[in-house]
């Protein structure tokens, strides 16, 4: 988790450029979903390349792992790779070589862990948003958010619920939490100390939540951050058994790091729920825990 002295940045989007769709995690299971995405890049002027990975499975995954991290390498010439899916998968190509180059890499949940990969190599261009598949169910504020952060353009901040902790600044590190967790120690975790870090995760009891964020507290992760920030957390909310024996997802976020002496921040539109707000990897940004805005300075 040394310092990155170099970020290859990534140049903003024009018409025409191309696409290259991959898929390095789950099979597929909507071909319906594939294609609406595809239909809106291309809405945008962007030159999506053929691709067939709808019909291909090894398994629970999208092809094997040589398959999955060939898409990776399919096109040089495209400025974009869109991940069509998440699930679970993605890690397993980090045992292999990845030549990653300047450009764009779009996705989120699983494709957390090559967006942390990019990252860590010195690689701007990564944006935590909407995949291939639940692309076009996004509200339109949201797709224009995206489009306006590939095309070079100023977008608003986000608004959350503020926790506290005043005010701090650093480069923009989002994550599933689970994805992230199982990433620590290895070296395909970019920088953390004085970073903003958003934090998202899907259908895990509180006590996992729990668990993963004890783990962060204990190699000191947490407490070396600029400031700390929760997306969605669908389906996460029930505590398990007796509800007078429990606790809930707000108590355990709460608990876990109201200690911290950092800027927090809850529910901002960011995970996996309609709405999925696209952030860009190591973009200067500014967390307020007292008014819960989330704000990109470059």
């Amino acid at each position: 988790m040394g310092s990155v002295t170099r970020i290859t940045q990534a140049p903003p989007l024009r018409k025409g450029d191309r696409v290259a769709c991959v898929a390095p995690s789950s099979a597929l299971q909507d071909d319906i979903k594939l294609q609406q995405g595809i239909a809106l890049l291309q809405s945008w002027g962007l030159d999506v390349q053929p691709q067939a990975l709808a019909t291909r499975r090894w398994g629970y995954f999208a092809g094997r792992d040589e398959e999955r991290v060939a898409d990776l390498h399919s096109d040089p010439s495209a400025a974009l790779l869109v991940c069509a899916r998440g699930g679970w998968g993605a890690s397993r190509l980090l045992e292999q070589p990845i030549r990653w180059r300047s450009g764009w890499l779009l996705g989120f949940s699983d494709v957390t862990a090559l967006l942390w990969a990019r990252q860590a190599a010195g690689f701007a261009g990564g944006i935590h948003g909407p995949l291939l598949t639940t692309l076009a169910e996004e509200p339109e504020w949201s797709r224009d958010r995206l489009r306006n952060l590939l095309f070079g353009n100023a977008v608003p901040y986000l608004q959350g619920l503020g926790g506290g902790g005043g005010m701090g600044s650093g480069p923009l590190l989002v994550a599933n939490l689970t994805v992230a967790s199982h990433l620590l120690g290895s070296r395909f975790v970019p920088p953390l100390k004085g970073a903003i870090l958003v934090l998202e995760d899907v259908d895990e009891a509180p006590y996992r939540i729990d668990r993963m964020l004890t783990q962060w507290r204990l190699n000191g992760t947490l407490q070396g951050l600029a400031g700390l920030a929760f997306g969605n957390f669908e389906g996460c909310a029930d505590a398990t058994g007796d509800a007078s024996e429990s606790f809930n997802l707000e108590q355990v976020l709460e608990e876990r790091t109201a200690d911290l002496g950092i800027p927090r921040v809850m529910d901002l539109p960011v995970g996996h729920r309609c709405g999925n707000a696209a952030l860009p990897m190591g973009a200067m940004a500014r967390l307020d825990g007292e008014t819960g805005r989330l704000t990109l300075l470059t």
